[in-house]
């Protein structure tokens, strides 16, 4: 089997991941000597995909893209739950189009577990998301996750690598399932293939380029690109999701919003006069910096990454002139 080439560019939040692609899709045809006529860029960011989330989430703006197509972005309604299953399928189908055009794909994003499920070809069993438990446990630590996994099925949770431990996505997924299977068969639930991987069954030849800055500088650069949001509008975006749709919002309701995490969590709770806006500023950089945290241990996981850092567009083009 003939594997499909894939650039895919990824780091923790803040460092400039899309700007690169867009600079790398004007090269493309020029690095590869013509080989490819173009790139189209698809976004791996699970919040991305949701329509109205913009501000919040630091999409990309059609004037940022610069005329190349983007895909999985606004992809659906806040009010739906779009998981990683639907983005691996969307996101296969958009690799396939590209390629079959002569361009090349690059997949784009800080969503590790997102990447990981369409480069490595991860399998899911068909236990559906059930968003009331994901959102009550989306409130408990990972050492309170595991210990319910232990319980509920301790064959997985024992299978579990350090990093998948203490990665609270994993965890929920992992007990989701093992819920799911225990109303059809327990002895099911302890053979239960929570994601996994399958060398054998890969289909793509990635070449990966991350984006990585030192600790001080990128926690600036959270609190500089937080507080531009704000100025930007994102407290009003919030207000817009949670206004009826008669009024011309989306009608998100606060739980909902809580759900999509990070900024969306805590614009509802501000706007619920639960915190005042300075205790939302503070509370979000450290949230922030925590999921950037927790991004780069995921990343560190994978050697075949290329390091660089934000800016150094040059040098970065200069690698791939070889590669692709």
């Amino acid at each position: 089997m003939n594997k499909i080439p894939l650039l895919v560019i990824l780091g923790p939040t803040a460092t400039g991941k899309s700007d690169l692609a867009v600079n790398i899709a004007f090269h493309v045809k020029e690095l590869s000597h013509g080989f490819y006529t173009g790139a189209e860029i698809i976004s791996a960011d699970s919040r991305q995909v949701y329509k109205g989330l913009d501000i919040g989430t630091g999409k990309i703006t059609k004037l940022e893209m610069k005329g190349v197509k983007h895909h999985l972005l606004d992809v659906c309604s806040p009010r739906k739950i779009f998981d990683v299953i639907q983005f691996k399928k969307f996101t296969e189908n958009a690799i396939s189009k590209i390629s079959e055009n002569g361009k090349l794909p690059i997949i784009c994003g800080g969503t590790g577990f997102y990447i990981d499920a369409v480069v490595n070809n991860i399998n899911f069993t068909n236990v559906q998301a059930d968003q009331k438990l994901r959102e009550k446990l989306s409130e408990l630590r990972p050492t309170r996750l595991l210990s319910m996994l232990q319980k509920l099925d301790p064959v997985r949770a024992a299978k579990l690598n350090t990093s998948d431990s203490k990665n609270p996505v994993r965890l929920i997924r992992a007990i989701e399932i093992a819920k799911g299977l225990s109303k059809y068969n327990r002895k099911v639930a302890a053979l239960a293939a929570v994601p996994t991987t399958t060398a054998q069954a890969k289909e793509y030849e990635p070449i990966y380029i991350g984006l990585q800055l030192d600790r001080e500088t990128l926690t600036k650069r959270i609190a500089n690109r937080l507080m531009k949001r704000i100025d930007n509008g994102m407290i009003e975006e919030a207000i817009n999701l949670h206004k009826p749709m008669k009024a011309g919002g989306v009608n998100l309701s606060w739980k909902r919003m809580e759900a999509l995490g990070l900024e969306y969590r805590y614009l509802a709770r501000l706007l619920q006069n639960k915190i005042s806006k300075e205790e939302m500023i503070t509370k979000l950089n450290t949230e922030i910096n925590r999921y950037a945290k927790r991004q780069m241990t995921w990343f560190k996981r994978n050697e075949a990454i290329h390091w660089f850092k934000p800016g150094q567009d040059d040098e970065i083009l200069k690698f791939l002139r070889t590669r692709i």
